[in-house]
């Protein structure tokens, strides 16, 4: 979004300092800022300011500043108190100044894939923006609503939750009409309690929709569902059952879904090129807002034909010895991890395996883990854990080496927590 300083800093209620100029979106990382953006520096482990050099050196027109420094005389800069509430403070008023419709995308599982395949199928007929990857938190969304272009007419933004309050903040920010909650499942739950907090704490975005939207909800998610009593938005659901309904559900070699979808608007035929049958349900999710944002069902759905999600959900490489290995490393809870083996049990394989680390921030990770463990079991599921022993299995020192020769048949899911980094396992699979 095209800004003068002077338009920023009176909306912000900071102090210009310098030359009033234009500006175009904003960015608080050097190394993606692009020429014209306003730089965030953000104090937090390093102090953001040490790098306002290189933001200019990259192209910055002008910084936000809560500090003196060296460059205040030769550029503009806008001082306020803090600099990461400044750009949620600027961020809420540039969506004053927007007519986008805005997407608020929540959930345990699936978030970012719903996120991108809402955002496939609405720029079928909309100009359509969304956060890059997982641009979910205090920084990312505020900047995600800075950088959509001028004509932008819908707006998804996905929105995580490290406890309590945080969706509802980025609500107030954000402000959408369109609220997506994916499922409730066990991610987190140490940081509210279980997974009663997770409703808790997910359902702040149906609370905060306006009478005028739409709650888009999982009817095959009982704690989902629950919310149409927390909103005083319109309702929509979908699932198997609900307003946006999947029926004839079929998985190629790859676990790919094929199904049919009922809506209010018609009905289609659907084809994912992505793995794994809870895609269906993400893919329902975005054929529901596309609708709700009259996108024609027959265009939304030959856009949602060939999309593409984020990297490291579901991503799937074939190596040169036929072995398939499944990139699911970006981040793991029980529920997703349930639904990342059913994908790998549906395609066409001999033997099947799963590098699984560690599972972040579960209040019963024990358990969590453990349950995890019996599934793999009960699916005939070869577990490989790496990092971890709380799956009861003996870690593998070396998870490459532990799973042997490969080839035409293998299937090997690798899936953690971000924090366990196990991207790095499937490079050296890839690699060789």
């Amino acid at each position: 979004m095209k800004m003068l300083a002077s338009h920023a800093a009176q909306g912000i209620g900071g102090r210009l300092l310098g030359p009033d100029v234009e500006f175009d979106g904003a960015s608080f990382d050097t190394r993606s800022i692009e020429q014209g953006q306003l730089f965030v520096p953000i104090v937090a482990e390093r102090n953001g300011h040490e790098f306002i050099g290189q933001a200019y050196d990259a192209g910055a027109a002008l910084h936000l500043t809560s500090q003196a420094d060296e460059f205040r005389k030769d550029h503009t800069s806008i001082e306020v108190a803090d600099t990461a509430r400044a750009l949620m403070d600027l961020a809420a008023f540039a969506r004053t100044q927007s007519s986008s419709r805005v997407v608020g995308v929540t959930g345990s599982v699936g978030k970012t894939s719903t996120k991108d395949l809402i955002g496939a199928a609405c720029s079928a007929q909309l100009r359509t923006t969304a956060n890059e990857r997982s641009f979910n938190n205090e920084q990312g969304l505020p900047v995600t609503i800075l950088n959509a272009p001028d004509d932008t007419e819908a707006l998804i933004l996905e929105m995580g939750m490290r406890g309590f309050g945080q969706i509802t903040a980025l609500c107030e920010v954000a402000r959408p009409e369109i609220g997506v909650v994916t499922t409730v499942g066990y991610s987190h739950t140490e940081l509210v309690g279980g997974i009663e907090g997770v409703a808790q704490a997910k359902r702040e975005l149906v609370e905060a929709l306006p009478k005028s939207g739409t709650a888009v909800l999982n009817a095959d998610d009982d704690r989902v569902a629950a919310m149409a009593r927390h909103t005083g938005a319109s309702v929509l659901t979908f699932g198997t059952t609900g307003d946006v309904r999947i029926s004839k559900l079929v998985l190629d070699e790859l676990a790919r879904p094929s199904f049919t979808i009922d809506t209010p608007w018609g009905s289609a035929s659907v084809q994912l090129a992505v793995s794994g049958a809870h895609m269906a349900m993400n893919a329902a999710a975005a054929i529901a807002v596309a609708g709700s944002l009259g996108v024609d069902l027959d265009a939304a759905v030959a856009a949602l034909d060939g999309a593409e999600v984020s990297g490291m959900r579901m991503e799937v490489t074939r190596l040169a010895s036929g072995a398939v290995i499944i990139n699911d490393a970006y981040n793991a809870n029980p529920t997703s991890m349930g639904a990342a083996l059913d994908a790998i049990v549906a395609m066409d394989a001999t033997r099947r395996f799963a590098v699984l680390g560690e599972m972040a921030e579960l209040d019963e990770p024990g358990e969590g883990h453990r349950e995890v463990a019996r599934r793999a079991e009960a699916l005939g599921v070869q577990l490989i854990s790496t990092g971890t022993d709380l799956y009861g299995v003996r870690q593998a020192e070396n998870p490459v080496a532990a799973l042997g020769e490969l080839g035409d048949g293998d299937v090997v899911l690798v899936k953690a927590s971000r924090s366990a980094g196990l991207e790095r396992i499937v490079t050296e699979l890839i690699d060789g």
